[in-house]
């Protein structure tokens, strides 16, 4: 059965409509800018990857229980904004049970408590406005369906940075089994100094854009964000061809360097979208300018193709790295990149410093610029997470 991913919606560091979105993605324009409210460890600003909107510009959460009221909801409800027309019919002709709703977060509300326990040091009790509910993961996703009024399933993974792809293969479960007939599917997840803070307690920041595959690289920048996707079984320009998930069971937080889960989470997903790896166009790297990452990740896919020169490139120094959102970010960039309308296939770049590290072996990274000739047939979008979690997404051409 042919899943189809219908309409998309997504705010991100790049803009927060499709057409400033795609246009600073092909003209390589980074979103990833200093920001004084994080610090580095020499108190100077980190590069994030923060929303375009203001704060005051994110969608209300008033008409929601205190427990559900967050900025990560606000974000995730500023992305419903952008295809309620389209889930409003939906609902209509389905009826509001056959619905669902499969996200993808790592922080949810971590932000609020951050404020709470800040308001309790200065006034010696937490503030009227926080409820500790306000961090349960699963809160997005009842965030839309009580929005909504949907009672299909409605839930979400929290699998640190394949959160949003193990979101959408759920997603596609569910359309399979025939227990929806429509899934909002996608990923949210908001900056906060809790994971700022984690991510450097491992010394796995950088103070400056990140540098995929660079000898010099040095560690992330946090993004934020959302994007979510109408997913069904009604046609449209795009396919979720083929995914995979795995678990390298190897460590708490870096990979297995030989890389066992990557590659069963990549070739799962070849397999169920039924093509060879040298008939992908283009892969999106999980490429997230960690030492231990992009050596895996590129070891990965060049014994894949054998060498092959498939285009790649890591959209994290245009984006910063969404965490619990990334995978769903990144397939919306992919599916961006696979609209009828991009005639020249151009491709999202690899901004980097061009310094190659010799230590691994050599990809095709995209140049800014850099075309197909035509729109890409089929893309992969790779993820890999703390604790070995991996998913892979294969997209195709309709």
């Amino acid at each position: 059965m042919t899943i189809y991913l219908n309409h998309l919606a997504m705010l991100c560091a790049l803009g927060h409509d499709h057409n400033s979105i795609r246009q600073r993605l092909f003209d390589g324009v980074s979103g990833v800018r200093p920001d004084q409210r994080y610090r580095h460890g020499d108190a100077s600003a980190l590069s994030v990857g923060h929303l375009l909107l203001s704060d005051d510009e994110l969608s209300s959460v008033a008409h929601l229980p205190l427990r559900e009221r967050s900025r990560n909801n606000r974000i995730a409800l500023s992305a419903l904004a952008q295809i309620r027309p389209q889930v409003d019919l939906l609902i209509e002709r389905y009826g509001a049970h056959r619905i669902g709703i499969v996200l993808g977060t790592s922080t949810s509300g971590i932000g609020e408590t951050e404020a709470a326990f800040q308001h309790q040091l200065t006034h010696g009790q937490l503030p009227a406005d926080f409820h500790y509910g306000q961090q349960e993961l699963g809160s997005s996703a009842t965030a839309l369906a009580l929005t909504l009024g949907t009672s299909g399933p409605a839930y979400v993974h929290s699998s640190a940075c394949s959160s949003s792809g193990k979101a959408m293969a759920s997603a596609a479960r569910l359309l399979n089994m025939g227990l929806c007939d429509a899934v909002i599917s996608g990923g949210v997840d908001s900056l906060c100094r809790f994971t700022v803070a984690g991510f450097a307690a491992l010394d796995s920041v950088s103070a400056t854009r990140c540098n995929p595959l660079s000898v010099n690289r040095c560690g992330i920048n946090i993004g934020e964000g959302a994007a979510l996707f109408i997913m069904s079984k009604e046609a449209a320009a795009v396919t979720l061809a083929g995914w995979g998930e795995s678990s390298d069971a190897h460590h708490i937080s870096a990979p297995d360097p030989a890389g066992v889960g990557a590659t069963l989470a990549i070739t799962q997903a070849l397999q169920r979208a039924g093509i060879t790896p040298q008939q992908l166009d283009y892969i999106n790297l999980h490429g997230t300018a960690t030492p231990h990452n992009d050596a895996m990740e590129s070891k990965t896919i060049h014994a894949l193709l054998d060498g092959a020169a498939t285009l790649v490139s890591s959209t994290k120094p245009l984006t910063g790295h969404t965490l619990g959102a990334a995978s769903a970010i990144e397939a919306a960039l992919c599916w961006l990149t696979m609209q009828d309308d991009n005639h020249a296939g151009l491709l999202p770049p690899h901004l980097w410093d061009g310094a190659a590290d010799p230590a691994l072996p050599a990809l095709q990274t995209v140049s800014p610029g850099q075309s197909l000739g035509r729109p890409p047939r089929h893309v992969l979008s790779n993820s890999f997470a703390f604790g070995g979690s991996n998913a892979a997404l294969v997209f195709g051409r309709a």
